[in-house]
């Protein structure tokens, strides 16, 4: 972990999704599901977008998945992501049927493929957040990252 943190940190976060980020601080990611129809909530919302209702649990997820797609930024939004560039943003679905997006690490931009087996990677940004990224799992037979990409 670096001494400052120098890309985008959540803001303005209600405090009824803080378990969420909690989860992140253990390493070990835990997502809202709905306690009437049994439906997980990614991103957390207050009613469930299937039956509307209100009453939810926190659950441990695998951390594992496949990329549903994938994009290769070039540019990055500032000067930090900028220094990253290539990246790869993925959208994964998770093995308990709900997507979620991040950043994917440890992969050269050209080798990453749709249906790529991956799983999360926490990273303490500050003492106070904990990011997830994803990386390919260890039995993905992946190339490592190689930044002439």
């Amino acid at each position: 972990m670096s001494e400052t943190y120098d890309k985008f940190l959540p803001e303005g976060i209600p405090d009824w999704q803080m378990p969420f980020w909690a989860s992140l601080r253990r390493r070990g990611a835990e997502v809202q599901r709905c306690a009437d129809c049994g439906r997980f909530r990614y991103v957390p919302k207050e009613r469930c977008p299937a039956c509307l209702s209100p009453r939810a649990s926190w659950e441990a997820i695998s951390g594992r998945g496949e990329v549903y797609t994938y994009s290769v930024v070039h540019r990055g939004p500032t000067r930090a992501y900028q220094a990253d560039a290539p990246y790869v943003i993925v959208h994964v679905t998770m093995e308990e049927g709900f997507r979620m997006a991040s950043s994917l690490r440890d992969l050269a931009a050209g080798a990453v493929r749709i249906g790529l087996p991956v799983r999360l990677l926490y990273e303490d940004a500050t003492p106070e957040w904990t990011l997830f990224y994803f990386e390919p799992s260890p039995d993905a037979g992946h190339r490592p990252y190689d930044a002439s990409g």
